[in-house]
């Protein structure tokens, strides 16, 4: 049975290496061992908690697939062989809360003393920018995966950071002492497990 073709929307074939791909499932595994789950499942939750408890309507956003090749194994099954993501993602979630509308990305690094500027794309950021022109209030929820410590950068924080980059002698990694300095510590809950909205109520008291 062939594996599944999965193309970059320039075209480009992604590779997909079981080796690797079980070596970091093992090395993450571990990394969350005290957790129990990725940031992502743990935001997932969290959205999820949120919508039971009607405070917000916030979910993970879809990246649109487009289906080039299927075979039919049997009558009754297909299986896609082959497909190409059509555009480069944005961010990984949208939603609703108190009127606003959130938009916000989700990062992990290992390292444990900044935060590598190329975990973002420039397309990520520009889709950013142009929400907060338009009223959108965005962030950023960092976890630092050694350390276990969580946090929320505002866009603001991060577009300084992103565009001083390419000035002279820019830096590539945001220090983790400027994220703590400032910026939010999301201290972790039972229900929601990641508290985020607690900190975006403040963006909205400052606009007011």
């Amino acid at each position: 049975m062939s594996p599944l073709k999965i193309h970059y929307p320039n075209g480009q074939p992604y590779h997909y290496n079981k080796e690797n791909y079980n070596s970091q499932s093992k090395e993450q595994s571990s990394n969350y061992s005290n957790r129990g789950m990725s940031l992502e499942k743990e935001i997932n939750l969290t959205n999820k908690q949120y919508l039971d408890d009607n405070m917000a309507v916030i979910h993970k956003k879809p990246t649109p697939i487009q289906v080039v090749k299927v075979d039919y194994p049997k009558r009754e099954a297909a299986k896609i062989t082959e497909a190409y993501y059509r555009r480069s993602s944005t961010t990984d979630y949208n939603g609703v809360y108190k009127g606003y509308y959130l938009d916000f990305e989700a990062k992990e690094t290992k390292n444990k003393t900044s935060f590598p500027l190329s975990n973002f794309h420039g397309h990520q950021i520009n889709h950013m920018k142009k929400s907060v022109e338009h009223g959108g209030i965005c962030f950023t929820i960092l976890r630092f995966v050694t350390l276990d410590e969580i946090y929320l950068l505002s866009s603001e924080f991060l577009f300084k950071w992103w565009d001083q980059q390419y000035k002279e002698k820019g830096r590539k990694s945001i220090p983790l002492s400027a994220i703590k300095k400032e910026n939010f510590l999301i201290e972790y809950g039972f229900n929601p497990r990641i508290p985020y909205l607690k900190i975006v109520d403040q963006f909205i008291e400052s606009r007011k």
